[in-house]
């Protein structure tokens, strides 16, 4: 059975290379294009930059984060409204001559979320291509028009806690300064199994003696290492 299925899988890669050398006997230059394409530098994806405004509600603060200034930036407003225009004195200034100079803004209205409300603006504001004349409510995603310009709009009012990181990996992410190799070289030997028939005086001299040469700050690598290492269970 076995077999058989080897040698139906066989003839099935036969038959496409067979194929493969039809298409390039009868079509080899576009093919070679095709690879060219495949083989040829991308453009970074630092130079597409997306434009977006974020809402982000976070416990009592609440800010916009966007990137319209070719930046990223933290916009913080007490009355929690965001003015976009092609006025210099707007939240969000935007230089785009289809704008008017006090187009829309963006506000945060408690248990409701963020709004986009429109100020009578000559072009109109647009939400996923819908012409808005009042007050609405903005959702994650959504897609919006001032004038001549798009973005898109997140929100975010939700964050989680993330565990602690191991010792063994905030050690190998400390720049190794000020002894920091000697040290976890000697935490190395510390916790390499001695042989049984060391003398225990002899062996906890040794250590001792390895430990008085450190500074306190290499002592207390130690220590956190130590106590935060797995120590076997035996079977009862």
């Amino acid at each position: 059975m076995m077999a058989e299925s080897q040698d139906r899988e066989l003839k099935r890669r036969l038959s496409l290379y067979q194929v493969f050398l039809k298409l390039y006997e009868h079509h080899g230059t576009l093919l070679d294009e095709i690879l060219q394409l495949e083989n040829s530098p991308q453009p970074s994806l630092a130079l597409m930059t997306i434009p977006y405004v974020m809402g982000v509600v976070d416990g009592s603060a609440v800010y916009v984060m966007t990137n319209l200034y070719k930046r990223t930036e933290t916009l913080q407003q007490s009355q929690k409204i965001w003015t976009i225009g092609r006025d210099r004195n707007s939240g969000i200034y935007l230089e785009d001559r289809y704008m008017s100079r006090r187009h829309a803004a963006i506000q945060y209205i408690e248990n409701k979320g963020f709004c986009l409300i429109d100020f009578k603006s000559t072009n109109g504001s647009f939400v996923n291509g819908k012409r808005t004349l009042q007050s609405i409510e903005l959702k994650d995603g959504d897609r919006i028009r001032l004038g001549n310009m798009t973005f898109d709009f997140f929100s975010n009012d939700s964050n989680r806690i993330l565990p602690t990181v191991a010792m063994e990996l905030l050690m190998q992410l400390t720049p190794r300064i000020g002894g920091t190799e000697e040290t976890l070289g000697i935490v190395s030997n510390l916790q390499t199994p001695r042989p049984n028939n060391l003398d225990k005086t002899q062996q906890i001299s040794q250590d001792h003696s390895l430990i008085n040469n450190l500074n306190a700050k290499q002592q207390s690598e130690i220590l956190d290492r130590f106590f935060n290492r797995e120590i076997p269970i035996n079977p009862s």
